[in-house]
Parts: C-alpha cells; structure tokens; sequence
C-alpha cells in the first residue's frame, strides 16, 4: 500500500508530492492530462519565491529565465476600488528586510511542467493520462483510487488520497461538498498576445497592470519579451448578447495605459472563456484524504493569489500527512491543524477580492491605519504591498486583520485560524515581538 495518491499534477498537487517524497514516502501522482496543458493563472506573488524557497523548488524554477516581476499597477480612474485614484504601484521592494522583492510572471503549461518534473525528482511516481475515475471506499474511509491509464482501468490503494483536482474537484464532486460563492460569479475572457514591445509600457517593465473600469477589471502579464497575457473580467450578464470578441475589446478600450501597452501586438490565440468560478467546500478534509489548491476554494484572479495559496496548501497537506502517517493516533489533530490553515489562508485572500467589487478596501485601508495607532503612512503602505504579496496568514497585518473582521465576508463556517506564516514564520513570529504562541500552531 502507498503512502498517498495525489490525485492531479498541478502546482498544488505537484509541491505535495515533492514534499512528501522527500520525507522518504511512497507517492503516486496521477494526472489526466499530458503535460505541457494550457492553464490561465500566469502571475506570480513575491512571497511564492519565499514558498519555493523553503521547500527547495527555487533554483529550478528560477533558472528557466522566466519574466521578472518586481511589482503591481493598479489602474482605478474612480479612486473607489484601489488605493488612490489614478496609479498605484505596489512595490514588493517595500515589503521590508528579509523578504524577497521579486517574483515571475510565467506561462503556466511550463511552469507546471517544471514543478511536476521536481516531484519526479524528488521520488514521487508520476503518471500522465491517467484518469481519476473514483474512489476506493472502506468503513467510511477512503482507501484509494480507480483510474483509467491507455484505455485500461487500474486500482491503487494508499493510506491518503490527496485531491489536487482543482475545478474537477473529485473529492467535492463525490460528497457533494462544493459550494458556489454567488457574489463572485464572474466571466473571465483571455487571450495571448506576441509583439509586445515594452517601450511602449508607461509603467515598469516586467509589472502586471490591473485596471478598473464600470463593468469589471482588465489584467495585462507580460509572458516573454514580446508576449502578453490580456484578459477582461466581469458578471455574467455583461457578456450577455455580446461576443467575447466585443466584450473584450471595448473594456481594453477603457483602460488607456493598458491599451497603450498592447500598441503593435497581435493575437496569438482564439479567446478562451471561464465562467462560475468561485467555490468554496467547508470540509477539507475526510477519513483518508485531504483537499488540496482549487480543489477546496477557488476565489477570483483579482490579486493573482491562486497559485500562491495552492501550493502553500499543497506544502501543509503534506506535512500533516506527514504526521500521521507517523502517529496515526494523531490524524484527527494533524487533519484538523491542516484544515484550519486551508481556510485562514483562502478566507484572507477572498476577503481581499471581496473588497475590491464592493469598493470598500479604501475603507479597510482607513480603519486599519486608525486602529494602528502608531504606524506611519510608509508603514501601512508595507502592509498594503505585503498582502498584495501574498500575506493572507500574518496576525501582523492591520490591512488583512481589517478585512478579517468584516463577517459579511466570511467564506467558511466558523473555524479557528491558524496565523502562521507558511512562508517566513520566523520573521512573522519576531515582528510579533516574539510571542510564538500568538502566531499560531
């Protein structure tokens, strides 16, 4: 019998396996497509350098000379959705000492690629083309899988299943767990873009440009040096008796420095679309598995945290699993500790979007400073760029404490949040002046 299955090779599912196979377990990854694969989600937070860092991924990713990005332009004519009106930039160098200052913007079908080759590397079997077709059940547990691999249907047994599905959402689909998040409904279309020339960027170069109009946002990543990602978010019913086409370029037309950017370029790609894609399930984790990434919630590619928080959940559900499979006495505490910071981690970064499309991040932004006190304008600007960075555990943030205590917002049932820093908890626990225990456990 195998240790664990991971049920999908993606970011999440891929950092699990190689995590667990460092710790010497047997591990078998099944993923149902070949890769390279398209997959939307191209722009990287800073505090995903510190992730990858940690868990030894870091020089492999870096070496495959992908763009550098060393911040964010926010694009709000209004004023109402962002932080001022006009520009803002978030600069990650603002992030304070002992923090990564950069990240990348990729292309995903390479990206994953890299990270389910170090799985490989790490020990974990892998095996592409092989589809999850259901669950191996036992007195309530889940024992194993059912898959399909060149047309012939196989089993496999393993003390843990991990589902790294995203959308399919095998273990969500089985148990009826998923939920939609109806306020963030939306309809995203996106395509790639080659003659990128960034002369004609009136930003920086390497910068993702977020710009807010009436009816949505537009997102602009550069891929290469001379190929961009661009794409139009907004509610269903904007896209309705229109095309993508049309929906597509009257919102570009809206945002003028992102219209600029594009000057020259031509499409590379028919429009792809995604719709209905915000979920949340409120149980992670079950007798024999654990939900991991976009398998368990998927909020909104607003902030472009998805990545960030699926492989941050992929590292933990690996350490859990880690621990039980130690001390199978302690499953009921590992799974849970596991489950908690799933939701600390996903109820931050939701909490985040949510502020965006109800206008009240200036708000939140305002009542943090008050409750502060003491903190100088440089000082909430740090906060503001750390968790657009990727700060969603931190009980150090006033910004993310502030869209904390919205209950309006809540994603999940009540849980007991985990604020501790999966990226630099030793920084996390200093800034705290020390005091481990209000950090987390």
């Amino acid at each position: 019998m195998l240790d664990a299955i991971v049920m999908g090779g993606g970011p999440a599912g891929a950092v699990c396996a190689s995590v667990l196979a460092r710790q010497g377990r047997s591990v078998l990854v099944l993923e149902r497509q070949e890769f390279p694969r398209f997959h939307i989600g191209e722009s990287m937070l800073p505090y995903m350098v510190g992730l990858l860092e940690r868990h030894g991924l870091l020089d492999a990713v870096r070496e495959q000379g992908y763009v550098v990005k060393r911040g964010g332009e926010f694009i709000d004519p209004t004023g109402t959705k962002f932080f001022r009106a006009g520009v803002f930039r978030a600069d990650f160098a603002k992030t304070g000492d002992g923090r990564h200052h950069e990240t990348f913007q990729v292309e995903r079908s390479h990206f994953d690629r890299v990270n389910l080759d170090q799985a490989r590397a790490a020990g974990a079997t892998v095996r592409e083309g092989a589809q999850v077709v259901g669950l191996l059940e036992e007195g309530g547990r889940v024992v194993g899988v059912r898959y399909r691999e060149g047309g012939v249907e196989r089993e496999e047994r393993a003390r843990y299943v991990v589902d790294a599905t995203g959308r399919a959402g095998v273990v969500a689909n089985r148990f009826g767990l998923r939920r939609m998040i109806e306020d963030l409904r939306m309809v995203a279309v996106f395509h790639h873009r080659d003659g990128l020339d960034e002369a004609h960027n009136p930003g920086h170069e390497g910068d993702i440009q977020v710009g807010s109009h009436a009816d949505g946002w537009i997102w602009a990543i550069p891929l290469s040096a001379d190929r961009i990602s661009v794409g139009t978010v907004m509610h269903r019913d904007r896209l309705r008796g229109r095309t993508p086409a049309e929906a597509f370029a009257e919102h570009v037309e809206r945002v003028p420095r992102i219209n600029q950017r594009l000057t020259g370029t031509t499409a590379t790609s028919d429009f792809w679309v995604e719709t209905d894609y915000s979920y949340h399930s409120d149980q992670v984790t079950g007798p024999g598995w654990v939900m991991v990434g976009d398998a368990g919630c998927f909020g909104d590619p607003m902030f472009s945290g998805g990545v960030l928080v699926g492989m941050a959940t992929g590292a933990e559900a690996a350490e859990a699993l880690g621990r039980a499979l130690d001390s199978p006495a302690d499953e009921e505490q590992a799974l849970t500790g596991y489950s908690n910071f799933f939701k600390t981690g996903y109820d931050t970064y939701v909490r985040l979007i949510f502020s965006f499309y109800e206008g009240e991040l200036l708000p939140a932004l305002a009542e943090a400073h008050s409750e502060a006190g003491d903190l100088s304008e440089a000082d909430m600007e740090m906060y503001v760029v750390r968790l657009l960075g990727g700060d969603f555990w931190s009980a150090r943030n006033p910004v993310a404490n502030a869209l904390r205590a919205n209950p309006a917002w809540s994603t999940f049932s009540p849980f007991e949040p985990v604020h501790r820093c999966p990226v630099y908890p030793e920084l996390d626990v200093a800034e705290l002046g020390g005091l481990a225990g209000a950090v987390g456990r």
